[in-house]
């Protein structure tokens, strides 16, 4: 497992010092809505200019402090390590190269894969159709990452939905499900359920995640069932009658990536360079798992016509905005994450409920990765009686209560639809709908769609499955 910091309470951070951490949050939900710094933030160059030096500023800090005692994976033998850059380099082995590196290799290899899917047609576009689409993606979402069932399905939803006057509710529908919800049954779902798999949660876990799934899936699903079913019913007859018209039938195209995908979920289930392969006593080579995502990247890029990819209008912008940030992200985040693992027990958190709502607020309004990071920290630091305990995982106590990483990964990766700013592929599926004609609520706005129909949601999903 890689080394991280031990949280001794001499060496615990002072609260003031997580203000590298929350200034690039910040930044990502408020620069993004300010007219004055909207066209300067759109440039990915200034986004990694930011997260650089916010990430500087984390290393400094460590840098003068030093570590005092390193652990391994929460357990094992502990070492010093002196101020300056023995320190760094921890920070950065453990924060770059243990996490962000398999992190973005990860979201690369599904968003240059599923780019090369294109789904052509223009079907009718009844609530029957419609919701027939949202499911698919809400069972896509798990198996190809939310971003790449955004990317594979949003342009066909928008186009089967051109002759209607009524589909701002479809395209929210959609992030709720596609982006957001359906992607919690596999660490390649959402990326915090994957930052989990890289702290030790076993690849097959969230498996065990779908009757919260299906639960919600199914609610989101009959609930836009019965809108779209309104809506379609106060269509002019001249939208009906062109919709009715102007059909193509449903073609798939570059489905020679479907196996470069399967590629990528047995390499992320099977080769973890700390766990044993799969019947064998052999463990991959460290970086194997990236070395083979990787490979079935370029093997994608190889094997698909560049005209499927102009007409996805597929580019890199999107991921390099992702990897920008990230590293920023990941090494400032170490600060909140060490204090937790000192201070966890004294936040009063407790019971599963608490933590579904509190990693879920948080996700609503700062991305849903780093939330997800942060709460699992905390958790590691409890072991309420009665509660089984999942062991080997990167926490301060080698341990985190199933319970409560149960509401911390729902919660992070259910509530990051509550906002546009909530998940990644949010603000995606906003763009490419505000390009087809589609407009879009505003950032309250949108709120107002996710306040009236998930949050109530979210109280029944506490009811029935964290009582306790």
């Amino acid at each position: 497992m890689p080394l991280i910091l031990a949280t001794a309470s001499h060496y615990t951070p002072r609260l003031p010092w997580i203000w590298p951490f929350v200034a690039i949050l910040l930044a990502i939900a408020i620069l993004p809505l300010v007219p004055k710094t909207r066209p300067w933030w759109e440039h990915n160059r200034h986004k990694l200019l930011v997260a650089l030096l916010l990430a500087a500023i984390t290393l400094l800090y460590y840098g003068f402090r030093g570590a005092g005692v390193v652990q391994h994976g929460g357990a094992g033998a502990a070492l010093p390590t002196a101020p300056g850059w023995p320190t760094v380099r921890t920070v950065l082995d453990h924060a770059v190269i243990a996490e962000y590196v398999p992190f973005i290799i990860l979201l690369f290899s599904l968003y240059v894969i599923a780019g090369g899917i294109v789904v052509r047609g223009d079907v009718r576009a009844t609530p029957l159709v419609n919701t027939a689409i949202l499911a698919t993606g809400g069972v896509l979402a798990s198996l190809i990452g939310t971003t790449g069932a955004a990317m594979v399905l949003i342009r066909f939803l928008l186009k089967t939905n051109s002759e209607r006057t009524r589909k701002v509710h479809t395209v929210v529908f959609f992030i709720f499900i596609v982006a957001n919800v359906g992607g919690c049954l596999l660490p390649i779902g959402d990326p915090p359920l994957f930052l989990g798999y890289l702290l030790g949660v076993d690849f097959f876990w969230t498996l065990r995640l779908w009757r919260e799934w299906a639960f919600l899936v199914a609610a989101l699903l009959a609930l836009y069932y019965v809108w779209d079913t309104w809506a379609y019913r106060h269509e002019p007859p001249e939208a009906i009658r062109l919709d009715e018209t102007r059909r193509q039938p449903m073609q798939v195209a570059g489905l020679i990536n479907v196996l470069w995908l399967l590629g990528v979920v047995v390499a992320v289930a099977t080769l973890d360079p700390s766990k044993p392969f799969p019947g064998t006593r052999w463990h991959a080579l460290p970086y194997l798992r990236e070395i083979v995502q990787l490979a079935m990247a370029g093997l994608s890029l190889l094997t698909t016509h560049k005209a499927l990819r102009r007409e996805n209008q597929f580019n890199f912008a999107a991921i390099g905005e992702v990897a920008c940030l990230f590293i920023g992200i990941f090494i400032t985040m170490q600060v909140p994450i060490e204090i937790l693992q000192s201070k966890g027990p004294e936040l009063g958190l407790r019971h599963p409920w608490q933590f579904f709502w509190a990693s879920g607020g948080l996700s609503s309004f700062l991305d849903n990765a780093p939330t997800y990071v942060v709460y699992f920290a905390a958790a590691g630091t409890l072991a309420p009686p009665g509660m089984a305990l999942m062991h080997n995982v990167q926490t301060a106590t080698g341990s985190i209560p199933v319970e409560l990483l149960v509401a911390i990964s729902c919660g992070s990766v259910f509530m990051g639809a509550n906002t546009y700013i909530g998940n990644g592929p949010n603000f995606m599926v906003k763009a490419i709908a505000e390009q087809s004609g589609v407009k879009m609520p505003s950032f309250f706005g949108y709120m107002a769609y996710s306040c009236g129909i998930l949050v109530p949601l979210f109280l029944l999903v506490t009811l029935i499955f964290f009582r306790g």
